[in-house]
C-alpha cells in the first residue's frame, strides 16, 4: 500500500510477522500460520475485529467436515489464538475446545523390507534418498536441505540445520554412505545442496515422497510406505537393538520424551518370550 498515512508497524498481519520473528518462530511456523489466518478472515468476509467465539468455531468445523486432521485443526486453533490473543488483543478462546488426537501406533518397516527397497533401488540417488532417511532417522524436510557442508567425514557425522523448531542437530554418519557422498564432495561445492533436480535447484519433498513409494513397490510392500515410515523404523530398529531412548531423541530432535516413547508400543522386542495361547 502507498497512503500516505499508512504504517506497516499497525498492520495486525504485518504485526503478525513481526511478533511471531521476534519469537524465533520457525519459517514454517510463520508461513502456516499466516495461511490459516488469513483463510479465516477469507472464510468469514469480515474484519479482524468482527470476528467472534462463533466465527473461529465455524471455521474448524468447516475444517474438520473436509477431513482434516486433528493435528491441523490444532496447528489452526494454535494460529487463531496467537493472531487473536496477543496481535488483536481479544480473548474469546475460551470455550473453544482443541481437536482430541487419535493415538495412532506408526508404521514400521522391518530391516527386512528395508534390505528388499534399498535392493530393488538401482538409482545411485534415490538409492542414497532412501539410505539417509532410514539410516539416518530423518524428516523429509530435512534430507532435501542438507548441503554438503553439512556432512562431517572426519567426524563421521550429519548435522541437521534448522530442522523442526528451527533447532540444529548432530545425527550419525553411516559408513555405508561414505563412498557416495564422497564422490558428491568432490563434484559439489560447500553450499551445494546434495540432492537436486535437473535444473541444479533442490529437490522437492514431493519428489522424494515419489522415489520412496516407487521403491516400495518395488520391494513389493504392501504397507502405505512414506518418507516419514523410513523414520519410523529408524528409531523402532534402534530401541529393538538396545539403544537407549534417551539418545534416541535426541537423534530425532525431539523436544519431548513423551514424543519418542510411542516407540516402546511397537518394538517388536518387547513381545519377546511371550507365547499366544493360541500356540500353548
Amino acid at each position: 500500500m502507498n497512503t500516505p498515512n499508512y504504517r506497516p508497524s499497525r498492520d495486525p498481519m504485518e504485526l503478525l510477522g513481526q511478533e511471531m520473528k521476534l519469537r524465533g518462530f520457525s519459517l514454517r511456523t510463520i508461513e502456516s500460520y499466516t495461511h490459516y489466518i488469513s483463510e479465516c478472515l477469507r472464510f468469514a468476509s469480515v474484519s479482524p475485529k468482527e470476528v467472534t467465539t462463533a466465527t473461529v468455531r465455524d471455521y474448524l468445523d468447516f475444517l474438520a467436515t473436509a477431513g482434516k486432521s486433528a493435528s491441523t485443526l490444532n496447528t489452526v486453533y494454535s494460529a487463531l489464538k496467537f493472531y487473536f490473543e496477543k496481535i488483536m488483543k481479544r480473548s474469546f478462546f475460551v470455550n473453544i475446545p482443541r481437536s482430541k488426537n487419535k493415538k495412532r501406533l506408526p508404521t514400521v518397516l522391518s530391516k527386512e523390507e528395508i534390505g528388499r527397497m534399498l535392493e530393488k533401488t538401482i538409482n545411485p540417488k534415490h538409492n542414497c534418498i532412501i539410505s539417509m532417511l532410514y539410516g539416518c532417522g530423518l524428516r523429509v524436510s530435512e534430507v532435501n536441505s542438507v548441503k554438503m557442508l553439512d556432512i562431517d567425514f572426519d567426524r563421521k557425522v550429519l548435522r541437521i540445520y534448522r530442522g523442526k523448531g528451527d533447532k540444529d542437530r548432530y545425527v550419525m554418519l553411516p559408513k555405508k554412505l561414505f563412498s557416495i557422498l564422497s564422490a558428491q564432495d568432490k563434484m559439489k561445492n560447500k553450499n551445494d545442496y546434495l540432492f537436486t533436480n535437473g535444473r541444479n535447484g533442490k529437490l522437492t519433498t514431493r519428489s522424494i515422497d515419489k522415489i520412496v513409494k516407487k521403491s516400495a513397490n518395488l520391494a513389493g510392500i504392501n504397507k502405505n510406505v512414506s518418507p516419514h515410515v523410513l523414520r519410523h523404523s529408524f528409531a523402532t530398529h534402534l530401541l529393538e537393538d538396545g539403544t537407549d531412548i534417551r539418545y534416541i531423541q535426541e537423534l530425532l530432535g525431539h523436544a519431548r520424551l513423551e514424543t519418542t516413547q510411542i516407540y516402546t508400543h511397537v518394538a517388536s522386542n518387547n513381545l519377546v518370550g511371550i507365547v499366544s495361547p493360541l500356540d500353548t
